[in-house]
């Protein structure tokens, strides 16, 4: 029970922090989980990211849920699901109760426009840092440059295009390990 309450605590922590969404919660999210806690590798993060992107729902919660899992099965995905949700839940209680008094008021205006703008930033650091851990090598260069292409220039389906980059992937990494040479006495990656 007592690390259930330790994960609920740290989503809570995390998620009253993250503005933005799930991408603005990255680097939150690898301070304290890989940093602080070293619960998950940087790598693991990135995966969950990439397999919470393509399943329906809020990536925050869903991101949130795998780790929980990871933790401690299902009540830690519990756990850390209502950790995430319970500060958006408290403050847009509070704010639907006060916005009529506040909405016209240029201070709050100017405070959300900052505010805004540092959201910017963490999701460039996140796009960085997944940049970084998902784009290896020239194969994956090249399929960015295409999925990007796709999604700026048609109306592709994104959910279609996370498919197809998948498959596509499967597809060179098991070309590429037919044509690496074998070791003895062991197996190839």
């Amino acid at each position: 029970m007592k690390e259930l309450l330790k994960i609920y605590l740290k989503f809570f922590k995390i998620g009253s922090v993250t503005f933005g969404g799930g991408y603005a919660m990255l680097p939150i999210l690898r301070r304290e989980i890989v940093e602080k806690e070293k619960w998950l590798t940087e790598e693991e993060i990135m995966d969950f990211y990439a397999i919470g992107q393509s399943m329906p729902g809020i990536i925050a919660i869903n991101v949130g849920g795998f780790i929980g899992y990871m933790r401690k099965k299902a009540p830690g995905a519990v756990a850390a699901a209502l950790g995430v949700v319970s500060p958006c839940l408290i403050i847009i209680t509070i704010i639907a109760a006060c916005l009529s008094n506040f909405q016209d008021n240029v201070y709050v205006r100017h405070a959300l426009s900052a505010v805004s703008v540092c959201v910017c930033a963490l999701i460039l650091d996140s796009i960085i840092a997944m940049w970084k851990k998902g784009v290896k090598d020239i194969f994956g260069f090249v399929l960015f440059a295409v999925m990007l292409t796709a999604m700026t220039f048609t109306r592709a389906n994104p959910v279609l295009l996370v498919i197809l980059s998948a498959l596509c992937g499967i597809l060179c990494k098991s070309v590429q390990a037919r044509k690496a040479p074998k070791k003895k006495g062991g197996y190839n990656k």
